[in-house]
Protein backbone atom coordinates (compact mmCIF):
# COMPACT_ATOMS: atom_id res chain seq x y z
CA UNK A 1 0.00 0.00 0.00
CA UNK A 2 2.77 2.28 0.83
CA UNK A 3 4.19 1.95 -2.95
CA UNK A 4 1.16 3.42 -4.08
CA UNK A 5 1.95 7.06 -2.02
CA UNK A 6 5.17 6.74 -4.05
CA UNK A 7 3.82 8.45 -7.58
CA UNK A 8 1.98 11.39 -5.62
CA UNK A 9 4.80 11.85 -2.88
CA UNK A 10 7.37 12.10 -6.42
CA UNK A 11 5.13 14.90 -8.30
CA UNK A 12 4.68 16.66 -4.94
CA UNK A 13 7.90 17.32 -4.35
CA UNK A 14 9.12 17.89 -7.90
CA UNK A 15 6.00 20.45 -8.70
CA UNK A 16 6.06 22.14 -4.55
CA UNK A 17 8.90 21.33 -2.70
CA UNK A 18 11.51 21.56 -5.17
CA UNK A 19 10.98 25.05 -6.39
CA UNK A 20 10.33 25.88 -2.59
CA UNK A 21 13.81 25.21 -1.86
CA UNK A 22 15.21 26.51 -4.89
CA UNK A 23 13.72 30.15 -4.26
CA UNK A 24 14.77 29.93 -0.33
CA UNK A 25 17.97 29.39 -2.06
CA UNK A 26 17.58 32.42 -3.57
CA UNK A 27 16.31 34.21 -0.92
CA UNK A 28 19.67 34.01 0.74
CA UNK A 29 21.59 35.69 -2.18
CA UNK A 30 22.36 39.23 -3.06
CA UNK A 31 21.12 41.59 -5.35
CA UNK A 32 23.93 43.16 -7.89
CA UNK A 33 22.39 45.97 -10.33
CA UNK A 34 24.78 44.60 -12.78
CA UNK A 35 24.92 40.60 -12.23
CA UNK A 36 21.38 40.75 -10.87
CA UNK A 37 22.25 37.93 -8.35
CA UNK A 38 25.62 37.51 -6.65
CA UNK A 39 25.80 33.91 -4.60
CA UNK A 40 26.16 34.12 -0.83
CA UNK A 41 24.52 32.47 2.21
CA UNK A 42 23.36 35.73 4.51
CA UNK A 43 19.72 36.87 5.90
CA UNK A 44 20.22 40.59 5.04
CA UNK A 45 17.43 40.01 2.26
CA UNK A 46 15.16 39.34 5.21
CA UNK A 47 16.52 41.74 7.96
CA UNK A 48 15.92 44.41 5.11
CA UNK A 49 12.58 43.66 4.81
CA UNK A 50 11.14 43.39 8.40
CA UNK A 51 13.56 46.49 9.17
CA UNK A 52 11.70 48.56 5.95
CA UNK A 53 8.40 50.67 7.28
CA UNK A 54 6.88 50.04 3.32
CA UNK A 55 6.74 46.18 3.97
CA UNK A 56 5.44 46.47 7.32
CA UNK A 57 2.74 48.49 6.17
CA UNK A 58 1.80 46.47 3.54
CA UNK A 59 2.54 42.96 5.62
CA UNK A 60 -0.10 44.48 8.16
CA UNK A 61 -2.15 46.29 5.40
CA UNK A 62 -2.27 42.37 4.18
CA UNK A 63 -3.06 40.84 7.45
CA UNK A 64 -5.94 43.06 7.51
CA UNK A 65 -7.63 42.57 4.54
CA UNK A 66 -7.48 39.25 5.40
CA UNK A 67 -8.96 38.84 8.56
CA UNK A 68 -11.68 41.33 7.31
CA UNK A 69 -12.75 38.87 4.15
CA UNK A 70 -12.43 35.91 6.25
CA UNK A 71 -14.77 36.77 9.22
CA UNK A 72 -16.98 38.41 6.18
CA UNK A 73 -17.20 35.01 4.42
CA UNK A 74 -17.89 33.09 7.33
CA UNK A 75 -20.74 35.43 8.56
CA UNK A 76 -22.31 34.88 5.12
CA UNK A 77 -21.06 32.05 4.42
CA UNK A 78 -22.44 30.10 7.54
CA UNK A 79 -26.59 30.77 6.50
CA UNK A 80 -25.78 29.64 2.98
CA UNK A 81 -24.12 26.27 3.36
CA UNK A 82 -27.18 25.86 6.89
CA UNK A 83 -29.72 26.19 3.93
CA UNK A 84 -27.34 23.99 1.31
CA UNK A 85 -27.26 20.94 3.96
CA UNK A 86 -30.61 21.10 4.76
CA UNK A 87 -32.02 21.15 1.35
CA UNK A 88 -32.88 18.17 0.39
CA UNK A 89 -33.78 16.87 -3.16
CA UNK A 90 -32.96 17.95 -7.01
CA UNK A 91 -32.93 21.77 -5.65
CA UNK A 92 -29.80 20.91 -3.51
CA UNK A 93 -28.02 19.81 -6.77
CA UNK A 94 -28.29 22.52 -8.85
CA UNK A 95 -28.04 24.94 -5.33
CA UNK A 96 -24.55 23.22 -5.30
CA UNK A 97 -24.24 23.51 -9.24
CA UNK A 98 -24.96 27.12 -8.73
CA UNK A 99 -22.36 27.99 -5.66
CA UNK A 100 -19.48 25.27 -7.83
CA UNK A 101 -19.72 27.89 -10.95
CA UNK A 102 -18.13 30.77 -10.02
CA UNK A 103 -15.01 28.95 -9.02
CA UNK A 104 -15.32 28.15 -13.00
CA UNK A 105 -14.58 31.63 -13.94
CA UNK A 106 -10.97 33.40 -13.21
CA UNK A 107 -10.28 35.96 -10.76
CA UNK A 108 -8.87 37.96 -13.64
CA UNK A 109 -12.04 37.82 -15.77
CA UNK A 110 -14.15 37.79 -12.31
CA UNK A 111 -12.17 41.41 -11.48
CA UNK A 112 -12.72 42.74 -14.90
CA UNK A 113 -16.40 41.97 -14.07
CA UNK A 114 -16.38 43.87 -11.47
CA UNK A 115 -14.55 46.87 -13.52
CA UNK A 116 -17.13 47.02 -15.75
CA UNK A 117 -19.68 47.03 -13.08
CA UNK A 118 -18.19 49.44 -10.69
CA UNK A 119 -15.99 52.00 -12.63
CA UNK A 120 -16.59 55.50 -12.83
CA UNK A 121 -18.64 54.41 -16.74
CA UNK A 122 -19.89 51.27 -15.54
CA UNK A 123 -23.34 50.33 -15.15
CA UNK A 124 -23.64 51.24 -11.65
CA UNK A 125 -22.76 54.81 -12.11
CA UNK A 126 -24.89 55.12 -15.29
CA UNK A 127 -27.84 54.04 -13.16
CA UNK A 128 -27.10 56.76 -10.96
CA UNK A 129 -26.64 59.33 -13.46
CA UNK A 130 -29.83 57.91 -15.22
CA UNK A 131 -31.88 58.66 -11.90
CA UNK A 132 -30.03 62.27 -11.76
CA UNK A 133 -27.67 60.88 -9.43
CA UNK A 134 -24.13 62.24 -9.37
CA UNK A 135 -21.32 59.41 -10.21
CA UNK A 136 -19.51 57.68 -6.90
CA UNK A 137 -16.48 56.56 -6.80
CA UNK A 138 -16.18 52.94 -6.36
CA UNK A 139 -13.57 51.86 -8.03
CA UNK A 140 -9.67 51.38 -6.05
CA UNK A 141 -10.63 51.81 -2.56
CA UNK A 142 -10.26 49.04 -0.19
CA UNK A 143 -14.26 48.55 0.36
CA UNK A 144 -14.29 47.32 -3.37
CA UNK A 145 -11.14 44.99 -2.67
CA UNK A 146 -12.91 43.53 0.20
CA UNK A 147 -16.04 42.52 -1.92
CA UNK A 148 -13.60 41.33 -4.94
CA UNK A 149 -12.08 38.70 -2.56
CA UNK A 150 -15.06 37.75 -0.83
CA UNK A 151 -16.77 37.01 -4.19
CA UNK A 152 -13.35 34.97 -4.98
CA UNK A 153 -13.19 32.83 -1.11
CA UNK A 154 -17.10 32.58 -0.50
CA UNK A 155 -17.76 29.50 -2.35
CA UNK A 156 -14.59 27.89 -0.49
CA UNK A 157 -16.14 28.79 2.77
CA UNK A 158 -19.78 27.58 1.85
CA UNK A 159 -18.61 24.29 0.44
CA UNK A 160 -16.15 23.77 3.76
CA UNK A 161 -19.28 24.39 6.34
CA UNK A 162 -21.53 22.74 4.06
CA UNK A 163 -19.81 19.59 4.11
CA UNK A 164 -19.50 19.77 7.94
CA UNK A 165 -22.96 20.95 8.77
CA UNK A 166 -24.75 17.41 6.67
CA UNK A 167 -23.33 15.58 8.98
CA UNK A 168 -24.97 17.35 11.83
CA UNK A 169 -28.19 15.29 12.85
CA UNK A 170 -31.59 17.08 12.42
CA UNK A 171 -32.84 15.02 15.42
CA UNK A 172 -30.46 17.36 17.41
CA UNK A 173 -31.78 20.54 16.59
CA UNK A 174 -35.48 19.31 16.95
CA UNK A 175 -34.51 17.96 20.82
CA UNK A 176 -33.18 21.35 21.53
CA UNK A 177 -36.65 23.12 20.13
CA UNK A 178 -38.92 20.31 21.82
CA UNK A 179 -37.37 21.44 25.37
CA UNK A 180 -37.69 25.41 24.48
CA UNK A 181 -34.82 26.53 23.40
CA UNK A 182 -35.24 29.76 20.93
CA UNK A 183 -33.96 29.14 17.40
CA UNK A 184 -31.01 31.29 18.41
CA UNK A 185 -29.87 29.43 21.68
CA UNK A 186 -30.29 26.43 19.49
CA UNK A 187 -27.99 27.70 16.52
CA UNK A 188 -25.40 29.20 19.57
CA UNK A 189 -24.97 26.01 21.68
CA UNK A 190 -25.76 23.09 19.63
CA UNK A 191 -24.87 23.88 15.54
CA UNK A 192 -22.26 26.34 15.84
CA UNK A 193 -20.09 24.28 18.34
CA UNK A 194 -21.00 20.75 15.99
CA UNK A 195 -19.97 22.87 13.15
CA UNK A 196 -16.35 24.28 14.77
CA UNK A 197 -14.14 21.49 12.37
CA UNK A 198 -16.10 23.08 9.38
CA UNK A 199 -15.63 26.88 10.33
CA UNK A 200 -12.04 25.98 11.14
CA UNK A 201 -11.43 24.36 7.95
CA UNK A 202 -13.14 27.11 6.12
CA UNK A 203 -11.27 29.95 7.85
CA UNK A 204 -8.07 28.50 7.55
CA UNK A 205 -8.53 27.75 3.44
CA UNK A 206 -10.44 30.78 3.02
CA UNK A 207 -7.21 33.00 5.21
CA UNK A 208 -4.33 31.56 3.11
CA UNK A 209 -6.40 32.39 -0.37
CA UNK A 210 -6.71 36.36 1.32
CA UNK A 211 -3.38 35.92 2.45
CA UNK A 212 -1.63 35.39 -1.25
CA UNK A 213 -4.47 37.35 -3.60
CA UNK A 214 -3.04 39.07 -6.18
CA UNK A 215 -5.03 39.97 -9.51
CA UNK A 216 -8.18 41.01 -7.17
CA UNK A 217 -6.07 43.69 -5.29
CA UNK A 218 -4.03 44.79 -8.90
CA UNK A 219 -6.73 44.99 -10.45
CA UNK A 220 -9.70 46.84 -7.99
CA UNK A 221 -7.36 48.29 -5.67
CA UNK A 222 -5.22 50.29 -7.69
CA UNK A 223 -1.43 51.33 -7.84
CA UNK A 224 -1.88 52.90 -4.43
CA UNK A 225 -3.40 49.79 -2.82
CA UNK A 226 -0.45 47.11 -1.94
CA UNK A 227 -0.17 43.70 -0.54
CA UNK A 228 2.10 41.52 -0.44
CA UNK A 229 1.71 39.15 -3.42
CA UNK A 230 1.27 42.01 -5.58
CA UNK A 231 4.63 43.52 -3.71
CA UNK A 232 6.66 39.86 -4.16
CA UNK A 233 5.48 40.17 -8.16
CA UNK A 234 7.21 43.96 -8.23
CA UNK A 235 10.50 42.33 -7.03
CA UNK A 236 10.80 39.55 -9.41
CA UNK A 237 9.36 41.10 -12.77
CA UNK A 238 9.77 44.57 -12.60
CA UNK A 239 12.97 45.31 -10.34
CA UNK A 240 14.35 41.73 -11.32
CA UNK A 241 15.59 41.70 -7.33
CA UNK A 242 14.87 37.81 -7.18
CA UNK A 243 16.82 37.64 -3.99
CA UNK A 244 14.50 40.15 -1.81
CA UNK A 245 11.46 38.97 -3.79
CA UNK A 246 12.51 35.62 -2.24
CA UNK A 247 12.62 36.90 0.78
CA UNK A 248 9.26 38.71 0.77
CA UNK A 249 7.40 35.12 -0.29
CA UNK A 250 8.75 33.30 2.37
CA UNK A 251 8.11 36.51 4.64
CA UNK A 252 4.70 36.09 3.54
CA UNK A 253 4.52 32.10 3.71
CA UNK A 254 5.84 32.22 7.14
CA UNK A 255 3.06 34.47 8.71
CA UNK A 256 0.06 33.05 6.49
CA UNK A 257 1.10 29.53 8.06
CA UNK A 258 1.80 30.92 11.76
CA UNK A 259 -1.02 32.79 12.02
CA UNK A 260 -3.23 29.27 10.17
CA UNK A 261 -1.72 27.23 12.51
CA UNK A 262 -1.93 28.99 15.40
CA UNK A 263 -5.68 29.88 14.91
CA UNK A 264 -6.74 26.34 13.92
CA UNK A 265 -5.29 24.79 17.21
CA UNK A 266 -7.14 27.47 19.48
CA UNK A 267 -10.56 26.97 17.78
CA UNK A 268 -9.61 23.02 18.03
CA UNK A 269 -8.94 23.58 21.64
CA UNK A 270 -12.06 24.96 22.29
CA UNK A 271 -13.81 22.71 20.20
CA UNK A 272 -12.14 19.39 22.51
CA UNK A 273 -13.21 21.87 25.31
CA UNK A 274 -17.00 21.93 24.41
Amino acid sequence: MAALLVPALMLVLAVMVAPMVLLFRYSLNLYSPTDLMVSAVTAQNYVAAVADPYYREVLAATLRMAFTCTLIALAAGFPAAYVLARMGGRWKAWLTLLTVFPLMVGNVVRAAGWMALLGNTGAVNAGLKAVGIGGIELMYTPRTVVLGIVTVVLPYMILTLAAVIEGIPRSVEEAGLNLGARPFTVFRRVVLPLSLPGVIAGSALVFILCMNAYATPVLLGGAQFKMMAPAVYDQFVRTTNWPFGGALAFILLTVTLGLTLAGSALLQRRYRAR
